[in-house]
């Protein structure tokens, strides 16, 4: 696995990285001794760059910081072999409510010392804002993750899910290296305003959800595939007419992967890859599988002509995505 940029402060990462997310939530039961040995096997492919957040598995059996104490046992002895990513600003989830937004100065230093108890380290090197607080100006919020990173708890600094201005506001306070915001053959809202600011920034990008939540892969047909507690069915792109409607781009996917003599979710992955070399996917697994399959998306290439077809029905999606 070779090695990418983000932004312009130095911050190497491994090219595709990992979201831990669904380890502790969102997609059907959890399986500790499963995802600690998906971890240790990213690790080994050079998979280094590790996603989580101190609201992951909040809502579940284990309580606040679940998905952190999860990844902190999974490293207590190979910490210094990756680059640890967290996040704060969602102060909580209730389920049919929505989320709980928070990041004054005292609440973003209060969360990342117990980012870093649970993680079991002396500092996170990637720490972003989850998602901006609508009562604290973000220029406020960033000034206390610089103080973070001025007291050595955290390396460089990173946002999640923001607009064009506030990314421009935020930069202004302290550089930000990564924008990190759900970006696929199905999600692409963020190529009209936000993509072009990180651009002109020099900020890295991470795109979560690279695989459409598992759609692109074209192995989510039904509902009946999802576990009655995957958050998917909720969804209204996962509902049966959007499911439906939404084949004609997974065939597309279908039609080029075999073609290659590849997987789909692996050709998903390529368009990404296909967009710059400042790109950093975190597709989500706790499967060694899965975990192994999209790694092996690195190497695959597309021609021009497979970017245009693919871009042809790219982001003509049915449904909202929440």
């Amino acid at each position: 696995m070779h090695q990418r940029t983000l932004g312009g402060q130095g911050l190497a990462v491994s090219a595709q990285g990992i979201g831990l997310m669904g380890m502790s939530q969102s997609y059907g039961p959890a399986n500790d001794l499963e995802s600690i040995a998906t971890i240790h096997r990213a690790i080994d492919l050079g998979v280094t760059f590790l996603d989580t957040a101190d609201v992951y598995g909040a809502t579940g059996l284990y309580g606040p910081g679940a998905n952190e104490k999860l990844v902190g046992y999974a490293l207590r002895e190979r910490r210094d072999e990756v680059t640890l990513a967290t996040k704060a600003g969602i102060a909580g989830i209730e389920p049919g409510v929505g989320m709980t937004l928070r990041a004054t100065p005292a609440y973003i230093r209060q969360a990342a010392d117990a980012s870093l108890q649970r993680l079991g380290t002396d500092r996170i090197d990637l720490y972003y804002l989850h998602r901006v607080d609508p009562e604290t100006p973000v220029e406020e919020t960033v000034g206390a993750m610089a103080e973070l990173v001025e007291a050595g708890k955290v390396r460089y600094l990173g946002l999640s899910e923001v607009t064009a201005d506030e990314l421009r506001r935020a930069h202004a306070v302290h550089p930000i290296s990564a924008l990190q915001s759900e970006w696929s053959l199905w999600t692409r809202v963020i190529e009209d305003e936000v993509l072009p600011a990180a651009r002109e920034l020099g900020i890295g990008i991470v795109p979560f959800s690279p695989l459409g939540r598992g759609y692109l892969t074209g192995a989510v047909t039904t509902q009946d595939t999802m576990a009655p507690t995957d958050v998917r069915r909720h969804m209204p792109r996962f509902q049966p007419e959007a499911l439906d409607a939404n084949q004609r781009l997974v065939a597309i996917v279908r039609e080029i992967a075999a073609e290659k003599g590849v997987l789909p979710g692996q050709i998903a992955l390529a368009w990404l890859y296909a967009q710059g070399d400042d790109i950093v996917p975190i597709p989500g697994t706790r499967r060694i599988a899965y975990l192994e399959q999209n790694a092996a998306a690195v190497d695959v290439e597309l021609s021009e002509h497979d970017l245009k077809r693919l871009d042809s029905v790219a982001g003509a999606v049915t449904g909202e995505r929440y």
